[in-house]
């Protein structure tokens, strides 16, 4: 990003994000993380994941996250982009992660996988986009506009909340 703009995993948008998750999930079994806790899948896989929710208590270590969070946010950075959709993708893929999000800063938008017998599917693909990209006013008006988290029926999170202000 240009100028002294921070990167999104460190910018007040993905602080909305997680701030979103601890607001819905106080008074429930699920519970927010920020980036900063391992996360081991394997005993050869450790992560660290930019955000995630975690709903067995039971995975929950001083040491950090022992199993798969229900869901994983990655945010898209030039220099992990290629591992987050690659790698870590197929990781929790194999490992059980139900919901896998990438966040896109730079598009404003977050795709939402979801595994489904043992595989992702791309569940939604939700974004504010920004004007250069040359889309129509239909095409803008056209997309969602809020990300549901798949965890919960009532829970939605307006990607305006997310992305204002960032660019």
């Amino acid at each position: 990003m240009a100028g002294s703009r921070l990167p999104f995993c460190r910018s007040p948008g993905i602080r909305k994000l997680r701030s979103a998750f601890r607001t819905y999930l106080k008074g429930k079994t699920c519970r927010a993380f920020n980036d900063g806790v391992d996360v081991y899948l394997t005993e050869d896989d450790r992560v660290i994941p930019d955000a995630m929710i975690v709903c067995n208590k039971n995975m929950i270590a001083l040491d950090g996250i022992h199993g798969a969070p229900d869901l994983i946010v990655e945010v898209l950075l030039p220099s992990t982009a290629k591992n987050d959709r690659g790698y870590k993708k197929d990781l929790y893929e194999q490992s059980g992660v139900k919901e896998y999000w990438i966040v896109d800063p730079a598009m404003r938008s977050i795709e939402a996988y979801l595994l489904e017998d043992g595989k992702y599917s791309l569940k939604d693909f939700c974004g504010l986009f920004p004007d250069n990209l040359g889309l129509t006013e239909k095409e803008k008006s056209e997309s969602k506009k809020e990300i549901p988290v798949s965890l919960y029926d009532d829970f939605c999170i307006p990607l305006e909340e997310i992305f204002q202000n960032l660019f």
